[in-house]
């Protein structure tokens, strides 16, 4: 599902943070997924429904890259999702309990789905952005309601998600 380089995003990040600062790398309480070479990370209160909708989003052909919590790091101007130290592998279903679950390769952050924080916009004109390890990253308010939860976040990635410039990347980590 990833291409075998990571990907580079295409708006800048702090240029003063390297892959060897301390503050490159960090453990963020929050779901994600891979789809289409970009990782879509789910955050929101306990209860709001990360899991869920991770499971819906499995069902719907995406990876599985971690529950409850995912490690960032910072590769030059990308944000790289791994998944979680000690419960890598674990998707908490509610009421049914942890199930094991294959996981994907690493992957870049395109975006962020924000659960249950505030009201959703029916037709959001501009996303706000939140800053990981230095790199502005999108963030939209997302309610997963009961109807077509996982799809709605999928096109939520492919029309505000980060363009992902595979090629670029590619081509600098050949030798």
């Amino acid at each position: 599902m990833f291409a075998a380089a990571p990907a580079r995003c295409l708006i800048p990040c702090e240029a003063d943070a390297t892959v060897s600062d301390p503050a490159s790398e960090m453990v963020l309480q929050a779901s994600a997924v891979a789809f289409d070479g970009r990782a879509l990370l789910i955050t929101g209160p306990p209860g709001s429904g990360k899991s869920s909708l991770t499971l819906a989003l499995l069902e719907r052909g995406a990876g599985f890259i971690g529950d409850d919590g995912v490690t960032l790091t910072r590769k030059e101007d990308t944000i790289i999702a791994h998944p979680p130290p000690n419960i890598a592998g674990l998707l908490d279903v509610r009421g049914v309990g942890l199930a094991h679950i294959d996981l994907t390769d690493p992957g870049p952050v395109a975006l962020i789905l924000e659960l249950g924080t505030k009201p959703a916009e029916r037709l959001p004109e501009s996303l706000a952005r939140r800053e990981l390890l230095g790199c502005p990253i999108p963030m939209l308010a997302f309610d997963p309601g009961t109807i077509a939860p996982a799809q709605r976040a999928l096109w939520a990635l492919r029309m505000h998600g980060l363009r992902i410039d595979k090629q670029a990347t590619a081509a600098k980590d050949r030798p």
